[in-house]
């Protein structure tokens, strides 16, 4: 297989490598990823993460094994096994079913060949929903964005982000309001980082600040990622994504989801068909990093922790997909059941 290289994914010199999302941004660390094992752990943890990246360092790591000897058998099962890990994001889905066609087709030896087309398709579609993306944004808008979206979430320069990234390229100088993103704080720790990387102006906010942003006239747009968009327009995002948009549409703020085709789920009719993962209650109890772990609540405190939740097609003014921009009367006539 071909070196690959993106910001946080690399497979290089025949090694494949993950850089360790939880350190940052204090510390820039690469890890040396030698099994599936290894991968379904750095998924399960967020080592690695985001819909787009997980999908493609599962592929990865399953063609590196094919190279090194694997059986048919033993990548099939380590398919599954991977596809398990994370429930709501459906690329990972897409990604295995491709790896496993391949499989099929050629035997292991197809799979370094299909691992490299996903990793450049993925390059290729974050281009393409970003030019959309741009042409909808005009200078000087302040954008408000959730999570973490860009180029520590694909291999290509990210899907909301990806955005941002063009209109900065563009020279149309956005403002981007950067949600925390509770409880893990992915908007604070990675889309600061990538902001600063960029040079884009930008400004973080508590989560809770969101909706006096808007009160106040200083949002103009809200550009949001997905893990999973039914047929109906319905999306599954991190938790948070619903609550702005309710606020954006009280608000009369456009609100656009953004992503890959990948994320499109075309046998996924509604939201209520989404399944939803629930995660440690210790990420909510507190946080943990190179500074040790703290706790700011009691123990034996009852937690409620989904990592996703669902934003209903009726809040969103528009779906940037790497096939174009839908309007919510386009996706109510039942557009996204024929991409």
């Amino acid at each position: 297989m071909k070196d690959l290289i993106a910001t946080s994914i690399k497979y290089q010199n025949g090694r494949l490598h993950v850089l360790d999302q939880r350190l940052l941004p204090g510390r820039t660390h690469w890890r040396r990823c030698r099994s599936a094992d290894d991968m379904i752990e750095m998924i399960k943890t967020l080592h690695i993460r985001g819909a787009p990246l997980i999908g493609v360092g599962a592929s990865l790591i399953l063609a590196d094994l094919a190279e090194r000897g694997a059986s048919a058998e033993q990548l099939l099962a380590d398919s599954a096994r991977l596809q398990a890990t994370r429930p709501t994001a459906v690329n990972l889905s897409h990604c295995m079913d491709r790896i496993r066609s391949a499989l099929a087709q050629h035997g292991p030896r197809g799979l370094s060949h299909c691992a490299e087309q996903l990793f450049e398709e993925d390059v290729a579609l974050c281009d393409r929903i970003a030019q959309h993306g741009a042409a909808l944004i005009p200078e000087n808008s302040n954008i408000l964005t959730h999570c973490n979206t860009g180029s520590l979430a694909t291999v290509g320069v990210g899907t909301a982000v990806g955005v941002i990234n063009i209109l900065q390229k563009q020279g149309k100088k956005p403002h981007v309001w950067v949600g925390e993103t509770r409880p893990l704080l992915q908007g604070g720790r990675l889309t600061v980082w990538e902001m600063q990387h960029l040079g884009v102006d930008h400004t973080l906010i508590c989560d809770s600040m969101a909706a006096l942003l808007m009160q106040q006239g200083k949002v103009d747009f809200v550009l949001v990622g997905c893990d999973r968009i039914a047929v109906n327009g319905d999306v599954a995002n991190k938790i948070g994504t619903y609550s702005l948009a309710v606020c954006a549409y009280f608000h009369r703020i456009p609100f656009y989801v953004v992503g890959p085709y990948t994320t499109l789920d075309k046998q996924c009719p509604d939201g209520q068909s989404i399944p939803i993962e629930e995660r440690e209650d210790a990420e909510v109890l507190g946080v943990s990093g190179d500074f040790g772990d703290v706790q700011w609540s009691m123990d034996q405190t009852p937690v409620y922790n989904p990592a996703f939740g669902i934003t209903p097609a009726k809040l969103i003014t528009g779906w940037v997909l790497d096939t174009g921009v839908y309007t919510h009367e386009q996706v109510q006539a039942g557009i996204l059941a024929t991409l």
